[in-house]
């Protein structure tokens, strides 16, 4: 398979690809066109057909097409003039292909959050973690495949898995080197601060915005899960819940980021530390990735507010 990271301007290319999106417009002088997002597991190029009277069969977003086509470059960045396209047909093509997926052993990173989850020493904590992440067998499933966001980082399949993982050790971290942090309660807010993503989001394909998502947000989305579950919990403490609420509810930090709350508890200042670290570590590590062997400035990136650049290698 040729995959979308290796194509270069002049190509011609006849592969199958994920149509992610799928949008009829017009030229200035009133032609109808069809433009295209098109999606490997490598990432995606823009695609445009310029003709649709022949060769362009009946076909929708999120059909894995057959495509024969002219790789071009317009205002610097790859383009698929498409000439000919078709819908594949089961067996042409391996779903694995176009999903970008974890680069970490999804079952690895699961087993260590598990152990994060049976390290809670606080009975209520530990089972409220446990009806999520060891008894429901429907939320750990979507869990374990869902992204932590549609673009700006960990946007893949087992995304969701490995930002949480990461989160929950700075975390870890954090309760060693400062001790009037909880641990029990910093621990199960990090383990639950973005489960509302996998309600917010979508999954694969599509990996969009819900109704839910747009309406409540991921944050809101979560507090009310964790809410819903404590409630079956007899004797689950109110002070510890509205703690815990309050962790996931002000995680981003500040109100012109999402937060309904700002940070009144240190475990939750730890946690939004923790989240907005890894978040930010992430999407470099992506973005220098994806420019691999280039030192020079790559434009500026909205979630760090700065035009950066890979460091000078000593």
């Amino acid at each position: 398979m040729k995959y979308i990271e290796i194509l270069r301007e002049g190509e011609r290319v006849s592969e199958v690809y994920l149509c992610k999106t799928k949008q009829i417009a017009k030229t200035k002088m009133g032609k109808t066109y069809y433009s295209l997002t098109l999606q490997d597991k490598t990432g995606t190029v823009d695609a445009k057909i310029w003709d649709l009277s022949a060769g362009i069969d009946h076909f929708e977003a999120l059909s894995y097409i057959k495509i024969d086509g002219d790789v071009t470059s317009f205002q610097g960045a790859l383009q698929i003039n498409i000439r000919r396209l078709r819908v594949a047909s089961e067996g042409e093509y391996n779903p694995a292909d176009y999903l970008p997926v974890s680069s970490k052993d999804i079952g690895q990173m699961y087993g260590e959050l598990l152990g994060f989850v049976k390290s809670i020493k606080n009975e209520k904590l530990r089972t409220l973690a446990e009806s999520f992440f060891v008894n429901d067998t429907e939320f750990v499933k979507e869990f374990r495949s869902h992204s932590a966001a549609k673009t700006v980082h960990h946007g893949f399949v087992g995304g969701l898995l490995e930002h949480t993982l990461s989160v929950v050790k700075l975390c870890d971290f954090y309760c060693v080197h400062y001790p009037i942090l909880k641990r029990d309660l910093l621990i199960a807010a990090a383990l639950f601060h973005d489960i509302g993503k996998t309600r917010e989001l979508s999954d694969f394909p599509e990996n969009a915005y819900t109704d839910e998502g747009q309406l409540l947000g991921h944050i809101v989305i979560g507090t009310l899960m964790v809410d819903e579950k404590i409630r079956r919990i007899p004797g689950f403490p109110a002070k510890t819940a509205a703690e815990l609420k309050h962790c996931i509810l002000a995680h981003h930090g500040e109100f012109e980021y999402g937060s309904p709350k700002k940070p009144a508890l240190a475990e939750a200042v730890a946690l939004n530390f923790a989240d907005n670290t890894d978040a930010k570590m992430q999407t470099l590590t992506e973005l220098f990735d994806s420019n691999a062997g280039n030192h020079d400035w790559l434009g500026f990136n909205r979630l760090l507010d700065s035009n950066v650049r890979m460091t000078t290698e000593l």
